[in-house]
């Protein structure tokens, strides 16, 4: 019988058996911004996603490194698609940047592959915490001196994009983009940040 995790392992990550396999068949699903897939992500996943939210499957999911994955995707990932343009797109964050912190405590991230070890590290990327961003860099770091030769433009891109994200909260303390969405003024700063390519990630 399979997990009840597995579904949404399956979705995420596809059925390459590389991460250049991997990452080609999924990069428009992780990092798109398609109707489809929000929608499709909230029909399928949805319910889980609300469990998540309200802690509860911690518990069970939390007892393997796959199961502990998943979770953290419906924590971290999930609603960003699901409530995508409101402020439930980050309410999984807090709880998913406490779950990651406490895998990695114990080295939980070295027992799944590195194209899954991506997505553990996101959620340090999308905190608005300049320590949690330096960890995430780091990660990416490690990942990208074990990559395989032919891998190593991949893992160079999630580390480039490590680094912007760090750049930005050790400017700003916080991502101006998701003002508006939270309800928060900009500074004047921030305002004229958001006009230069690439502030929105």
């Amino acid at each position: 019988m399979p997990m009840p995790w597995q579904q949404l392992l399956d979705w995420w990550f596809g059925q390459g058996t590389t991460a250049r396999e991997i990452s080609a068949e999924k990069h428009a699903l992780w990092f798109g911004y398609r109707n489809a897939q929000d929608a499709q992500a909230r029909e399928r996943f949805g319910a889980l996603c609300e469990q998540a939210l309200r802690g509860e499957l911690d518990d069970a999911w939390t007892a393997s490194p796959e199961g502990w994955l998943a979770l953290i995707l419906l924590l971290d990932q999930l609603p960003r698609m699901i409530h995508r343009g409101t402020p439930q797109a980050f309410a999984g964050d807090a709880r998913a940047q406490q779950l990651v912190r406490q895998g990695l405590a114990h080295g939980g991230d070295v027992l799944l592959a590195p194209i899954q070890r991506v997505f553990i590290y996101l959620v340090l990327e999308h905190a608005e915490d300049l320590a949690q961003q330096e960890l995430a860099v780091a990660h990416f770091e490690q990942l990208r001196e074990i990559a395989a030769a032919d891998e190593q433009p991949l893992f160079d891109d999630f580390l480039d994009y490590a680094r912007r994200h760090r750049a930005v909260i050790a400017r700003f303390g916080r991502f101006p983009h998701r003002n508006a969405t939270l309800g928060r003024e900009s500074s004047e700063a921030e305002r004229a940040f958001l006009t230069e390519p690439g502030s929105r990630f």
